[in-house]
């Protein structure tokens, strides 16, 4: 069996690839650097993350972009021996015109180098490339509509979103040649995105996500045997949602991706959230689960269990169990150097900002812009893939102004974190204090004071199970100190304040507001994930 999120944390939108006996997905990162997560498996249940292809900084630059902007929705696909990556550079959202860019990126190797960006469009979002048996290549995405009226949209409900629209990609002239077709306006849910076409058998099968992100989403097929279509929708409409399931653990089912197996099974893998018990709340952001796909007598694809809902738990057509395991990390950085799962807001920390070599045995972060900047902030931080963890650090940080401050983050976006800190008080000297971001627009302080600590190295802790969220603090060889009782944790979600698309990090910061570059030169670095009874 395979055992679903096959993805966890913050892993939406996946595009699965078949080459030989390899599986990758490719997921959106948004804001986060480098961009664009690709995970490798040989058995759909148990996967890898090997590489993020967008690591240069004259291909992606976010300073400035809001949060959750950045790249959306890449498509990974495999042509006679060429990756093709596209995918979405997304500069606002949240605006009637939006400002963003489609780009094509190739290799042939999955690992790199890959070749400078080939912009595409900018007419829309969720970009993929489709590689038609007569050789033919075709791009498709969503056609983002401003005008107030829905003018040429066929229902309300489609405001925006008016339709899938297919245009050829030349690979000679390395662009996008011929005339725009609107190939499918979507369903009456309304808000169509996400596409994919597959050529099975006789006709063409175009797969698009509906409803939006949160509740009401779903995956819906059409077919046709023209390319261009008209498309028939699927007469029992959307074959994958959690929508009147709200008791089922995966819930926000939708955006994905068909492959297909060597021996011809097919697999469907999707996005879905699994919300706090009883909360509502995605903490973990969407993750990357699969369902085993039949097709009908009809000729339409159907969840083999025969729902609509997406499961726990499908059969694997290859044999093989998913790997149950918890991940446990410890970084002594006198040897080690934090691995891929690290990444940091919207630009990479390069030196001297980054320094593993200024004090041997430490990871050093010198301070840049504040906690809530869209530019430039020293942060270096992970997925949490649990619903329960700690993360500690032992660090030498000695603050000579109330505007520098190092610790640990929890960390969703600057509107919404909480950061575990030391900084420095006019008459207590280095202190230890709580700031929690909450979408207000302002700073809360939960702790009520500031804690005067000893001279010498300190030890952080933070301990998330489930809403709840508590720090620790300790001297280097003291016992730890709790600090007060837990703080709600579920608002680094979702759900809470604007519509965001991302997950909750947890990792090592250093800010400094003065301008001084000060440093936090950090010892060590562990990330534990356990089980806990809620």
């Amino acid at each position: 069996m395979i055992i679903n999120p096959i993805l966890k944390g913050f892993n939406p939108d996946p595009s699965i690839c078949r080459v030989g006996n390899d599986y990758y997905i490719a997921t959106s990162t948004f804001e986060w650097f480098p961009g664009v997560q690709i995970h490798h498996s040989r058995d759909l249940a148990n996967w890898t993350l090997i590489t993020h292809p967008l690591n240069q900084t004259d291909w992606l630059d976010m300073r400035g972009h809001p949060n959750s902007c950045g790249i959306w929705a890449p498509c990974l696909s495999y042509s006679n021996g060429v990756f093709y990556l596209v995918y979405t550079d997304v500069r606002d959202y949240q605006t009637d015109y939006q400002s963003r860019k489609n780009y094509l990126i190739t290799s042939r190797d999955i690992m790199g180098p890959w070749s400078n960006p080939i912009f595409l469009n900018s007419s829309g979002f969720d970009p993929s490339l489709f590689h038609d048996n007569d050789g033919r290549k075709w791009l498709l995405n969503v056609l983002w509509d401003h005008r107030p009226e829905p003018s040429i949209n066929h229902h309300r409900a489609a405001k925006f979103f008016s339709g899938i629209i297919a245009q050829e990609f030349d690979s000679n002239k390395e662009g996008l040649v011929g005339p725009i077709h609107n190939i499918f306006e979507g369903s009456e849910l309304g808000l169509v995105e996400g596409s994919h076409l597959y050529r099975i058998n006789d006709y063409y099968y175009l797969l698009t996500a509906e409803g939006g992100t949160f509740a009401h989403h779903a995956s819906l097929f059409a077919r046709s045997k023209n390319l261009l279509g008209p498309y028939e929708i699927d007469p029992q409409m959307h074959f994958l949602t959690s929508a009147g399931h709200h008791t089922n653990e995966l819930q926000r089912a939708g955006h994905g991706d068909l492959v297909t197996l060597p021996n011809g099974d097919h697999y469907f893998v999707h996005l879905a959230s699994r919300p706090l018990p009883n909360r509502g709340r995605s903490v973990l952001g969407r993750e990357t689960a699969i369902q085993k796909v039949s097709f009908s007598d009809c000729g339409w694809p159907r969840l083999s269990h025969g729902q609509k809902n997406p499961l726990l738990e499908t059969h694997n057509s290859l044999g093989f169990d998913s790997t149950l395991e918890f991940q446990k990390e410890h970084f002594d950085f006198s040897t080690d150097k934090l691995t891929i799962h690290y990444q940091s807001p919207r630009f990479p920390l390069l030196e001297p900002i980054l320094s593993y070599s200024a004090r041997p045995g430490y990871l050093r972060l010198k301070g840049q812009e504040p906690p809530t900047s869209l530019y430039e902030q020293s942060l270096l931080a992970r997925r949490q893939q649990a619903f329960c963890f700690t993360a500690e650090t032992t660090f030498d940080f000695n603050p000579t102004s109330f505007q520098q401050m190092a610790g640990l983050m929890s960390f969703y976006n600057t509107q919404k974190f909480i950061y575990l800190c030391l900084t420095h008080d006019e008459s207590l000297g280095r202190v230890i204090e709580i700031v929690m971001a909450t979408m207000e627009g302002k700073m809360h302080y939960p702790l009520g004071q500031r804690i005067s600590l000893p001279k010498g190295q300190i030890r952080l802790k933070i301990q998330v199970e489930w809403d709840q969220w508590r720090g620790f603090w300790a001297t280097e060889s003291g016992n730890w100190n709790s600090l007060g009782g837990y703080i709600d944790y579920s608002g680094l979600a979702d759900e809470v304040g604007a519509e965001h698309f991302t997950g909750a990090f947890v990792g090592m910061a250093c800010h400094d507001l003065s301008g001084q570059f000060i440093n936090a030169d950090f010892q060590s670095f562990s990330y534990n994930e356990y089980n806990s009874n809620q």
